[in-house]
């Protein structure tokens, strides 16, 4: 399956307008009305994705002054294809002088024999605003996960913010303490263009500041409310 969403929000002098809003199984978007500046719009798969083979792109624009909030309402299963193949999520993000994006989605499931690899480029413009959350949970209750390729490529006026690429799925790797210490579920939560927060850490999750601006949480956790709990602690958004 091959899918493209389209999401634009502009402003329009008193509050957040949205131009466009182009869904397109799995990928459906829900807009919910709710008076004040921001725009708030909810993801939801509409129907079992991705599997092996599929290629899904969201693309979300924010214009100069608009707010928007995107948030998942459920959990992603990636799932593996009938023949082995791979998935493919793609989200591409513009956000323009002045704007603000909020783009929380639900955590992703990676099941046995998944190959899947998600990726999250943002492009943002001096004085944007943009808070993401991944929640990552390697394998259902049980079971080892299948392979996971993950990356971030977050610029700023041009200037890299965030570049990373994370791969899961071998046993000896995910044990070692150098990747996951053997958890299950790995959070991040991202913020650029927000107050500067100074490093820190706990038990299982650190906060680190970025050299263009913005700070990186982690946090490594058993389970998905163990890893809310450690972004909680962090100063991050909770979920």
């Amino acid at each position: 399956m091959k899918a493209h969403a389209r999401l634009t929000a502009c402003f329009d002098g008193s509050r957040t307008v949205l131009r466009e809003l182009c869904s397109m199984a799995p990928l459906t978007l829900f807009p919910r009305r709710r008076s004040g500046p921001t725009a708030v719009v909810h993801l939801v798969n509409s129907a079992t994705s991705p599997l092996g083979g599929d290629d899904l792109t969201l693309s979300i624009h924010v214009g100069p002054g608009a707010a928007l909030r995107l948030s998942g309402v459920a959990a992603t299963l990636a799932l593996p294809g009938p023949h082995g193949e791979g998935s493919l999520s793609t989200v591409e993000v513009v956000v323009e002088a002045g704007g603000s994006l909020e783009y929380l989605p639900e955590p992703t499931v990676v099941t046995a024999r998944a190959r899947h690899s998600a990726v999250f480029r943002a492009s943002l413009a001096a004085g944007a605003y943009l808070h993401t959350r991944e929640v990552l949970v390697l394998g259902r209750a049980g079971e080892r996960p299948g392979s996971l390729v993950t990356t971030v490529d977050v610029v700023r006026a041009g200037a890299p913010v965030l570049r990373q690429t994370l791969s899961v799925g071998d046993a000896g790797l995910d044990g070692s303490l150098a990747v996951l210490a053997g958890r299950r579920v790995l959070a991040t939560d991202l913020v650029v263009g927000g107050p500067d927060a100074p490093a820190a850490s706990g038990e299982w999750w650190s906060r680190s500041p970025l050299a263009a601006g913005g700070s990186l949480v982690t946090s490594l956790a058993p389970d998905a409310v163990t890893a809310a709990k450690g972004l909680a602690e962090a100063g991050a958004a909770a979920f």
